[in-house]
């Protein structure tokens, strides 16, 4: 996919399975709760919560009834605060970082919207090392509505008028919807197989540009 960059050109990025795989935050949360309960259930728990996540169950409720004894009162709220609030060991895509590093050295503004808590994609963006690279950042807790409503969208054409917006996601559910009906040139990263979301081109608008990954992305 050619961008040919111009003066007016503004990119606006998605987070969570666009910029990094989100799997790897969930991961990292069970990371973070195993570590925690290890001293009270005297073994680490990771690979069996990993395992019944893969096999459907609800991970949570299993650990409370599995290990009852050994955290008397650990309740799902305790494991979702855990889960939500830690510090993840995450990373950027490469292609991603690549991508992003280009935008800053030719000066072209970017900015981000996110749906989730904020302490929670906050943590997200200081593990990512981000802080540097957007000019704003939407997140749903914070400012009050989710994707898809255009409001999310429309502060950076109300903020920035006059621009030609790039939007980069990957939840076909709620991430096109509103920058199509805007006018934005949207572009949708296809799931390899960890998506946390499924991926469907029925029944809403369909992005602009299908890629499977940011090297296919050349800016002109």
């Amino acid at each position: 996919m050619q961008i040919r960059i111009k003066p007016n050109s503004f990119f606006v990025f998605d987070l969570d399975d666009t910029l990094f795989p989100e799997i790897t935050f969930l991961q990292s949360g069970f990371r973070a709760i195993a570590a925690r309960l290890a001293p009270l259930t005297g073994t680490s728990v990771y690979e069996d919560m990993w395992q019944r996540y893969t096999n459907g169950e609800n991970v949570f409720q299993w650990l409370i009834h599995q290990y009852h004894e050994a955290l008397p009162g650990m309740t799902m709220d305790d494991l979702l605060k855990e889960y939500r609030d830690h510090m993840p060991d995450i990373k950027l895509r490469r292609e991603a970082a690549e991508l992003l590093d280009q935008l800053l050295m030719l000066d072209i503004p970017a900015g981000l919207i996110t749906d989730g808590r904020s302490i929670t994609q906050r943590n997200k963006l200081k593990a990512l090392q981000l802080d540097n690279y957007f000019s704003d950042v939407i997140i749903s807790e914070e400012f009050g509505s989710a994707k898809p409503d255009e409001k999310n969208f429309r502060y950076f054409q109300d903020k920035y008028p006059g621009r030609k917006f790039y939007y980069f996601g990957d939840n076909t559910a709620k991430d096109f919807e509103a920058p199509a009906r805007l006018g934005w040139i949207t572009c949708c990263i296809k799931d390899n197989g960890t998506h946390i979301h499924a991926q469907s081109f029925t029944g809403q608008p369909y992005p602009s540009n299908l890629i499977a990954s940011f090297d296919e992305i050349q800016l002109l």
